[in-house]
């Protein structure tokens, strides 16, 4: 057949499927103009999940009448600039919209309609796209409050590719959808007011905060976030090179079951990074268990140089020009802050706690009509039971069972910290009794805490054994016959040239000859290894980040399941002095918070907290 030029109409909806996939597409991009025009008030109004109408409304720099035109016309932008020579630079992109395909996108599958009143000019003017076709600019009325701005109409979206109707989800996935981009969009500029409103009812209402880098940003995340996660989260700020990483990183006992609450930023963009997905993966992964993930708002910038935003219409993708110092940026701030947070764990594991507990009213005994009256008590004469036993000792002497008392060397008090009266002082106070041989309850100055003695000592075991790999290396065994690991010769090259850093991690390697590499020593914590498949995985490794970190994270993971397995178990009964060891342990210790599976390792409970349960406040 013979090559045709595609109709302009055609060319515009086969680029909108790219650019505007659904409703929540045609909102991010509408509300990006907003926040590139200069605008402190965007006001957005659905119907039908956004099928039937979006109107995006703000208080901007507005469109001067002789571009309204232009402004719909594919590839028309005012957010690049050319060079001196002519040429535009995308590699120095400051905005959040630059390609200019979003408004003639819309324009061509949807009826479009844009009014606006550009700063310093009295009149508003209006310019209507129905299904691609263009009208000329006329004059509107103007009813919005502030002197400047833009009100975009976007009606009938898709009715031009009736096709693309039939792949749209319910209108409430649909405005689920537009409610994400919005908070995502509204975290990023925490100095900017949205609205946004659903057939009529309000679902959003975000006032501009005052100071959009501290106390401003953490409101506006609360406000979006949960009101938890303020109090649950650890400050970031940290600096490499010209990269700075700020934002909050929940601690890890506040945790979900998807990456939806992972809300990443890059130069004010949201986006969804493998490689910081990855970084943040690899920051927690001791901490939490593999089904599990963080909750975290983090804002990186870097020079716009440094970074690459169009990679995708959608601009949620990016790429770094050196994406090893940013990996390395947000791993080491993420487990810096953490490390930092000590035996912290969330308060909504309190809350959790408290919530549970129910009021329990004990079944009174019936007095027997036919009780002899000798029998009956005067109400001077009860006694509590108790006084008629002879009390048990709060803890158990050492040696009192076999199974029960062996030696536990890890756990001893330093000589200055057996005064019990001060111990309650400290943050988890002094333990006062072990229930059911497996919690610890501890009073503190304002309450009590109760500790799972397993998991509590599972972590404590960790960071020692992780502690002892860092300080003397990692002890290696010695292959009965070394491993000839067959590889591409670029992919052999790339491994042999790690080889002093893989030896410090227990892995004796060298070059066998054009695309092959010998293996001598393997990390004896990992016992008997699939040589070959772990040098594979470090390949993948190396060649997608630079470094080799499935080693390290096969080490750790060995690690933790030998502190499991090597912790003080539930059912051990311990001396007082035992328990107060292992709550000054947990004080010094990072992330002692929580296990290793990212349980809490206790709970804390207030007096002010306990006595409403009772009703005594």
């Amino acid at each position: 057949m013979p090559i045709r030029r595609l109709p302009p109409e055609a060319v515009n909806r086969i680029a909108a499927g790219e650019v505007i996939e659904r409703p929540a597409a045609a909102v991010k991009e509408l509300v990006e103009n907003a926040l590139d025009a200069g605008a402190r008030r965007v006001d957005v109004r659905i119907e039908r999940g956004g099928l039937g109408l979006i109107a995006v409304e703000d208080d901007g720099g507005g469109i001067p009448r002789e571009e309204l035109a232009l402004a719909v016309e594919r590839h028309a932008t005012s957010k690049l600039s050319p060079a001196p020579g002519g040429d535009v630079d995308l590699l120095n992109i400051h905005t959040m919209g630059f390609r200019g395909e979003a408004l003639p996108s819309i324009g061509a599958v949807a009826r479009l309609s844009i009014t606006s009143r550009a700063r310093g000019e009295s009149d508003a003017w209006g310019i209507e796209v129905e299904g691609g076709a263009l009208q000329a600019p006329r004059p509107a009325a103007w009813a919005a409050l502030s002197e400047s701005g833009a009100r975009v109409e976007v009606r009938d979206l898709f009715y031009a590719t009736p096709a693309r109707l039939k792949f749209m989800r319910s209108e409430r996935s649909e405005m689920i959808a537009i409610s994400d981009v919005m908070k995502r969009l509204a975290m990023a500029r925490p100095d900017v007011a949205f609205t946004l409103q659903h057939d009529g009812r309000v679902s959003l209402r975000l006032p501009a905060e005052g100071d959009p880098q501290n106390e401003g940003r953490r409101a506006r995340l609360a406000a979006i976030l949960g009101a938890d996660f303020a109090p649950n989260c650890i400050i970031l700020d940290q600096t490499r090179g010209d990269a700075r990483l700020s934002g909050f990183a929940g601690l890890p006992t506040l945790h979900r079951g998807t990456r939806e609450h992972q809300h990443l930023f890059v130069n004010g963009r949201p986006v969804k990074d493998k490689l910081i997905v990855g970084a943040v993966r690899a920051a927690y992964q001791d901490l939490l268990a593999r089904d599990r993930h963080p909750v975290v708002a983090l804002f990186l910038d870097l020079p716009a140089s440094d970074v690459d935003v169009n990679v995708h219409p959608a601009k949620t993708e990016v790429r770094f020009r050196d994406s090893v110092l940013v990996r390395g940026l947000i791993v080491g701030a993420l487990s810096h802050a953490l490390a930092g947070a000590g035996h912290r764990a969330s308060t909504s594991t309190a809350q959790n706690a408290l919530s549970a507990v129910r009021a329990y009213e004990a079944p009174q005994p019936a007095l027997r009509p036919w009780m002899a009256a000798e029998e009956r008590l005067a109400p001077g004469d009860f006694v509590m039971p108790s006084a008629r036993v002879e009390s048990a000792p709060l803890f158990a002497e050492a040696g009192a069972t076999e199974a029960h008392s062996a030696p536990m060397n890890a756990l001893t008090m330093p000589a200055d910290e057996h005064d019990d009266a001060a111990a309650q002082y400290f943050p988890l106070g002094a333990a006062r009794a072990q229930i059911h041989e497996t919690y610890i309850v501890a009073q503190t100055e304002d309450g009590i805490v109760i500790v799972d003695q397993h998991a509590a000592h599972e972590r404590l075991v960790y960071e020692r054994m992780k502690q002892m790999l860092a300080n003397g290396g990692v002890r290696r065994q010695a292959l009965l016959i070394p491993e000839v690991v067959e590889l591409d010769a670029a992919e052999a090259e790339a491994i042999a040239g790690r080889a002093e850093e893989l030896a410090q991690l227990g892995l004796v390697i060298e070059p066998f000859g054009p695309g092959a590499v010998l293996v001598r020593e393997t990390p004896a914590l990992l016992g008997h290894v699939d040589a070959a498949g772990l040098l594979r995985d470090l390949v993948d490794d190396i060649a997608e980040l630079g470094e080799a970190h499935a080693l390290k994270e096969r080490l750790e993971e060995v690690c933790s399941s030998m502190a499991c397995r090597g912790s003080v178990r539930a059912g051990r009964r311990l001396t007082g002095e035992e328990m107060n060891a292992l709550l000054r342990q947990m004080e010094a210790t990072p992330f002692s918070g929580q296990c290793n599976h990212g349980r809490p390792t206790y709970v804390e409970l207030k007096l002010a907290d306990i006595e409403r349960l009772f009703g005594r406040r």
